[in-house]
C-alpha cells in the first residue's frame, strides 16, 4: 500500500485516478477546488482536500493537517491543468495569469511544500502536455497554455538535479489527447483516442515502477495531438 498525493482531481483522468488507485488499495490524497465529485466516494483510504494550490497558504493548511496525522507520501502526482483555447492576441490577462497559476506556480507550490514528506525513494510526477514538448506539433490557440507546460517539463529537469544527492525522483509525462472534459471544452466534438481510465492506469503504473527506470525525464505519452 501507497500513499499517493494527487491534485486537480475532480474530474478527468486526477477523478479516475483516484478510484483506480483506492481499488488497488493506495491511500490517496486528493486536492481539488470542486470536491464534489470526490464527496460521493466512500473509502477510508480516501482523504479529500479542498483548496487552490496556487495560493500558498491553501498549501500549507494541508501540510499541517498531514504532519497532524503522521501521513507521509510515496508519490506526488501534479496533475491539475488549466487550458483556453484562444488566439494569442484576443486571450485576456485573466486568462494567461490563471494558466501560468495552475500549470506551473501551483506544482511549485506541492513540491516546495510536501517535498519533506516524501520518503526517500519516493515519486513526483509532473503531468504536461505534447504541446509543452520541444520539437513537437503546436497548434493555434494553444500558445499560453502549451508555454506553461513547456515551463513545467524543463522544471522537472531542473529539479532532478537539484536534488540528485537525494533519491526522490522526478519525472514528467507530457500527454497527448485523452477525451477528458478539458479536452471538450476546448476542442468540441474532437474525439480522443484514450479514455481517462485507461490514463488513470497508465499513471498508476508508471509510479509503480522502480525509479531506477527513470530519473529526470520528460517523456512524451501520446497516440496523437492535440
Amino acid at each position: 500500500m501507497k500513499t499517493i498525493l494527487i491534485t486537480g482531481c475532480s474530474r478527468g483522468i486526477g477523478f479516475e485516478f483516484v478510484k483506480v488507485a483506492l481499488n488497488h488499495n493506495h491511500n490517496v490524497i486528493a486536492i481539488s477546488r470542486n470536491t464534489s465529485s470526490l464527496n460521493t466516494i466512500e473509502n477510508k483510504n480516501l482523504h479529500i482536500y479542498k483548496g487552490d494550490i496556487s495560493n500558498l497558504n491553501d498549501v500549507l493548511v494541508i501540510k499541517n493537517d498531514l504532519i497532524n496525522k503522521s501521513i507521509k507520501l510515496d508519490s506526488i502526482i501534479n496533475n491539475a491543468g488549466y487550458l483556453v483555447n484562444k488566439p494569442f492576441l484576443e486571450i485576456s490577462q485573466e486568462e494567461i495569469y490563471e494558466m501560468i497559476n495552475v500549470n506551473f506556480v501551483a506544482p511549485v507550490n506541492i513540491v516546495k511544500t510536501f517535498i519533506d514528506l516524501v520518503f526517500s525513494d519516493g515519486h513526483i510526477l509532473n503531468i504536461g502536455s505534447m504541446g509543452g514538448y520541444q520539437g513537437s506539433v503546436k497548434f493555434p490557440g494553444l500558445s499560453i497554455y502549451s508555454s506553461t507546460k513547456g515551463a513545467l517539463a524543463v522544471l522537472t529537469e531542473c529539479l532532478a538535479e537539484e536534488f540528485k544527492e537525494t533519491s526522490v525522483n522526478f519525472n514528467c509525462l507530457c500527454l497527448g489527447s485523452v477525451q477528458t472534459e478539458m479536452l471538450e471544452e476546448a476542442f468540441p466534438g474532437y474525439q480522443a483516442p484514450i479514455s481517462p481510465k485507461e490514463m488513470a492506469n497508465y499513471f498508476l503504473n508508471f509510479i509503480s515502477q522502480k525509479p531506477s527506470v527513470y530519473k529526470g525525464k520528460v517523456i512524451p505519452v501520446s497516440v496523437n495531438t492535440p
